[in-house]
């Protein structure tokens, strides 16, 4: 793929992002907690796939997406600790909702991961500018 088709991806990816964390203040707003969590977790991972298109790579698999984000990012110091645990975090909160049985995630706890997932985004937005030279 062009180094351009990677930045438009990349651009894609990270509306995607953004939308889904509009949709999980609103699902917040509207004390559906769950949905809210699950909405805060794709904001991530879509920032997340927004960083990994300016590599060229994809994953199958979330857990994939996220092990090389903590690999290339995180443990060279790209990106801040922080961050890495804070998609770690997001993503076990996920499984445990989407495939746990009677898992209910508090509202304080939907809360926080909003307001992670919303420096998530803005702190992958930068590193994808810095990358592209904006």
């Amino acid at each position: 793929m062009l180094k351009e088709d990677r930045i438009e991806l990349a651009k894609y990816r990270l509306e995607k992002a953004k939308d889904c964390l509009k949709a999980s203040k609103i699902l917040l707003d509207d004390s559906m907690f769950s949905d809210s969590a699950n909405r805060s977790y794709y904001a991530i991972f879509h920032a997340i796939n927004a960083l990994l298109a300016l590599e060229g790579v994809s994953f199958k698999k979330h857990s994939g997406v996220i092990s090389h984000f903590n690999q290339k990012y995180v443990k060279t110091g790209i990106v801040e600790k922080d961050y890495g645990k804070i998609a770690g975090n997001a993503f076990e909160i996920r499984k445990d909702y989407d495939y746990a049985d009677f898992y209910v995630v508090s509202k304080d706890e939907v809360i926080e991961q909003y307001e992670n997932a919303t420096r998530f985004v803005s702190k992958i937005e930068e590193q994808i500018k810095k990358e592209i030279g904006h």
